[in-house]
């Protein structure tokens, strides 16, 4: 079976995989810009028959692996940026520099998607089409994929896109997906109470921000779970309140900050303009004025059910147990490959990398500056990559289970 045949040919390169994710994993870089990240992997993979693509905004870059045969365009992307975070796991090959960290595992899949790209290349006189290897800076909410979109590294768009994301808190080795809202859509949002300051002893006096401040916080919760149909999962919530300077002064203005999290457009521009009604309305009553901004982070994770089908199949042959599971509802975390999938069919995946025989529900988690990794599935998931890409060129969305 071909699938099995590619995880042989994974394993066989195990130690370069592995090797190219723990030089990446000790020198992490934030942002747009990860130059020693793509230097570590075009120089992984200068032996090999690849076309470079590179754009101007970021350090994005797209190989392209040309086939012997023509045919479809399949791409695989993988994020190489790092958090603004302190590592606190005792690797031997932990982050050397401080306040920078791969707790979201962009590490992992910049050297999957390298090892997927070694295994096909093998494989250039049996493909007909072109795989695109899209290695991606700027995920952690800097819209690196929309600025390589822009850039043009994507055209002409390919016919299907596949992402491969690892994740602690899963069966070590599954592969789990659904059709569909995978992720949502995330934007920022800022409040501004506005009112008029004066001494806290004499409020009359004064027209205080903070009382229609607080008001504002409970009256958007209550507006969620009042105006919003909890069959589809909305989350708004309230993460910093600043206001004042001293425990005696009525500060002039108050500002608040949090996160919008929604499942489709429809309900992304409505909760938009419900939160306004409200703040405004509430601001109004305290004869305050208000200001609100929403800025725009990613969209809504849109699978396709065919992509996630042939991804289902690919994780089944290649098998463990379990290999392959339906995530029954949208994990309420964003990822900018959403704006590759606004654009090309395909789907996001997840891996789980928890150690053998752990705890997969205690692990700790992305975003975790102990977040640790399996590293023993990584062929796997350069074997699943790959494989979705030989199945798409073979079969394109006709047959996934032949």
């Amino acid at each position: 079976m071909l699938t099995s045949q590619l995880l042989e040919e994974a394993r066989a390169i195990a130690d370069r995989i592995v090797a190219l994710r723990r030089a990446i994993h000790a020198e992490p870089e934030l942002g747009l810009h990860t130059p020693l990240t793509r230097d570590k992997v075009r120089a992984e993979l200068a032996d090999l028959d690849l076309e470079w693509r590179e754009g101007g905004s970021t350090t994005g870059a797209v190989a392209v692996l040309r086939g012997s045969m023509p045919g479809p365009s399949v791409l695989l992307r993988g994020d190489m940026d790092a958090l603004p975070m302190e590592e606190l796991t005792g690797l031997d090959f932990a982050s050397s520099i401080p306040g920078r960290m791969h707790a979201c595992g962009h590490d992992t899949h910049t050297a999957m998607l390298a090892g997927a790209a070694r295994i096909l290349a093998a494989r250039q006189s049996d493909l007909a089409g072109e795989v695109r290897f899209m290695f991606q800076p700027g995920e952690e909410g800097f819209h690196g994929a929309r600025f390589m979109i822009e850039d043009g590294l994507l055209d002409p768009l390919p016919e299907a896109a596949f992402a491969l994301h690892v994740f602690p808190n899963m069966p070590h080795g599954m592969v789990g997906s659904r059709d569909g809202a995978l992720l949502a859509a995330a934007d920022m949002l800022e409040i501004v109470v506005i009112g008029r300051g004066g001494h806290a002893s004499m409020p009359h006096d004064a027209c205080d921000p903070v009382p229609a401040a607080a008001e504002i916080v409970l009256a958007l919760q209550a507006m969620i779970t009042r105006r919003f149909a909890a069959s589809e999962a909305t989350v708004l919530t309230i993460a910093q309140i600043e206001a004042g300077s001293a425990h005696n002064i009525i500060p002039d203005s108050a500002r608040l900050t949090g996160t919008i999290r929604t499942l489709s457009p429809e309900r992304r521009a409505h909760i938009r303009q419900a939160i306004e009604r409200v703040v405004t309305g509430i601001a109004s009553a305290h004869e305050c004025t208000a200001q609100v901004t929403v800025t725009e982070g990613f969209p809504v994770t849109l699978n396709d059910p065919r992509a996630v089908k042939l991804g289902e199949t690919v994780a089944q042959d290649m098998g463990g147990s379990p290999a392959f599971q339906r995530i029954p509802e949208p994990i309420m975390g964003a990822e900018d490959f959403s704006y590759v999938l606004e654009k090309v069919p395909g789907a996001m995946f997840f891996l789980g990398v928890a150690e053998a025989g752990a705890d997969w529900r205690t692990c700790c988690g992305i975003h975790s500056s102990k977040m640790m990794v399996d590293e023993s599935v990584l062929p796997k998931g350069a074997a699943f990559l790959a494989g979705c890409a030989v199945r798409f060129l073979e079969q394109g969305w006709n047959n996934p289970n032949g």
